[in-house]
């Protein structure tokens, strides 16, 4: 009887679930890393609006403002300076730059590009009294507004319209 009651029991243990050779589970794992890096490269973006000055009478005895503007945007932390050549007008100068007529010969009718808004400090490369503009990257653009100047008694200008091209320039 005690056999029968073993095989009761087992069949019990089976019916159940329950077996005395069921083995556990076993999961096996294993990993690894993955390295990001990257080298972020000082840069810089520069764009310019045109140094606007309208319609400007030379015979009414007074100078003429005009604005125009950069925007400069550098990585954050990027120091830069922005530099302003003498252009393409005909006897130009640093301090004094001077626009040619469109349609060909004559004067050039001279002007002065300021480096702020304030038209205090000429604008350029550092020499003949000009002085160029610095900052500091932020990683946004930065706006500069730009000032010109149509200096009075340029009387002998002909009517017409009037350019010149500034290269500039952005060291950083």
């Amino acid at each position: 009887m005690a056999i029968n009651n073993m095989r009761v029991q087992f069949a019990l243990a089976s019916a159940l679930g329950l077996t005395a050779f069921a083995l556990p589970a076993s999961a096996q794992t294993t990993g690894t890393t993955i390295a990001a890096n990257a080298a972020v490269t000082e840069s810089c973006v520069v764009t310019s609006t045109a140094l606007q000055f309208g319609g400007a009478d030379v015979t009414d005895g007074a100078a003429h403002a005009g604005t125009g503007g950069l925007d400069v945007m550098c990585t954050s932390g990027t120091a830069w300076t922005a530099t302003a050549d003498v252009g393409t007008g005909a006897n130009a100068t640093m301090a004094l730059r001077g626009m040619t007529s469109t349609a060909g010969g004559g004067l050039p009718l001279n002007y002065v590009l300021y480096n702020d808004n304030t038209a205090t400090s000429p604008w350029g490369d550092g020499t003949g009294g000009t002085s160029p503009i610095t900052g500091t990257g932020t990683g946004v653009v930065v706006p500069i507004v730009l000032a010109g100047s149509i200096p009075l008694g340029q009387t002998g200008i002909p009517a017409g319209t009037y350019a010149d091209l500034v290269q500039v320039t952005v060291n950083y």
